[in-house]
């Protein structure tokens, strides 16, 4: 070991999921959209001109949170903007939960939460979800520096009802609670809704999933208007010009063609709910879905196995080995094109098990 080892921050970085680049592979593992941006992306794009790249861009990233205020029925000072909702994320745990006490999140969840925690030496406790995979709001009734949970929670794909966000809110009203929607587009009940009686709660979104623009890297935070200038104090405090020219200019053009995005969440809703049936036919068990993909078992086949035959013929879903969910692989929705692909592929390789046996 070097001597300047000594003095490095070590942590176990997170672990994104594979992004192949295949000739015909079909990619249900990163839970992006399988459609294109809103067609107003498109046109801005096209009609970018590069010489403002020489000028720094809005700090105050005014032209987004002005689109999102005005979507969102809520002040532009209650908006805050960031390279995706990791970047959002990350700086709401830099900027809220310093108590020293531990933060809590579940034992299942997005798994870049211990990350941040460790690598900002947050202390955390996990609470564990139920045998059913669901949040129990009274395990959050405890002293704690701050609480955050994705609804709907990743990767089970389940939502919890807004009156249980709301009674998580009303026992910690002395810490920050953070509620990650990453996914809630498609199917559950947002918290917007309480924002205005809860000065502690911040609601995080993202472009990535319902707005097609995972590429572009666009998050957003709504709170009350104290907690987004703290976020911004601390934002300012590494990088005043976090979003680029370009990402500003289209994720308003995402922000304001609602009737294209409304199409394109309940074109996976349809998709979604026919994939259950038809994984169901061919024996597989899927939790309640308010997401854009599916977390699947089937009492057969061992979940790996399984996962290594899909990538094998090109067919990519995520497979986590972890305790609990070690026998679930998560399938993202994609066109009906590539789910029939899947289905076909899931058709000859039950045939496969059974000449085996």
């Amino acid at each position: 070991m070097r001597a300047w080892e000594a003095n490095i921050r070590r942590v176990t970085p997170y672990t994104p999921g594979d992004q192949p680049n295949r000739p015909g592979m079909i990619k249900l593992n990163t839970n992006e959209n399988p459609y294109p941006p809103a067609p107003g992306v498109e046109k801005s794009l096209k009609e970018f001109r590069t010489d403002c790249l020489r000028l720094y861009p809005d700090p105050k990233s005014s032209v987004l949170v002005e689109a999102l205020a005005e979507r969102y029925h809520v002040a532009q000072d209650q908006i805050f903007v960031g390279v995706g909702s990791d970047d959002v994320l990350a700086l709401a745990f830099m900027t809220f939960f310093n108590s020293g006490k531990p933060i809590l999140f579940p034992d299942i969840t997005y798994s870049f939460y211990p990350v941040w925690a460790e690598e900002f030496r947050i202390p955390y406790e996990t609470p564990a979800l139920d045998g059913n995979f669901r949040i129990v709001k009274e395990d959050y009734d405890r002293e704690n520096g701050g609480i955050i949970f994705p609804n709907p929670n990743a990767p089970t794909s389940l939502a919890m009802g807004v009156s249980d966000v709301e009674d998580i809110l009303l026992h910690n009203r002395d810490v920050v609670v953070i509620v990650d929607e990453a996914y809630v587009d498609f199917g559950a009940e947002s918290a917007l809704s309480l924002v205005e009686k809860y000065d502690n709660l911040l609601v995080v979104q993202t472009f990535s999933k319902s707005r097609s623009m995972a590429g572009m890297r666009i998050g957003f935070a709504v709170g009350n208007a104290l907690l987004i200038r703290y976020l911004n104090d601390v934002k300012y405090s590494f990088n005043s010009y976090t979003m680029n020219q370009l990402a500003l200019k289209l994720g308003v053009e995402a922000v304001l063609d609602e009737a294209y995005f409304q199409e394109t969440v309940a074109k996976i809703i349809r998709t979604r709910e026919q994939a259950r049936e038809r994984l169901s036919e061919l024996g597989f068990r899927s939790l309640d879905s308010s997401t854009n993909f599916l977390f699947v078992t089937h009492p057969e086949y061992q979940a790996r196995e399984l996962y290594e035959e899909l990538r094998k013929e090109g067919i990519f879903v995520r497979y986590f080995d972890v305790p609990r969910i070690d026998q679930y692989l998560r399938i993202t929705i994609g066109t009906d094109e590539q789910m029939e692909a899947l289905y076909a592929f899931l058709e000859g390789y039950k045939a496969l098990q059974r000449k085996e046996v």
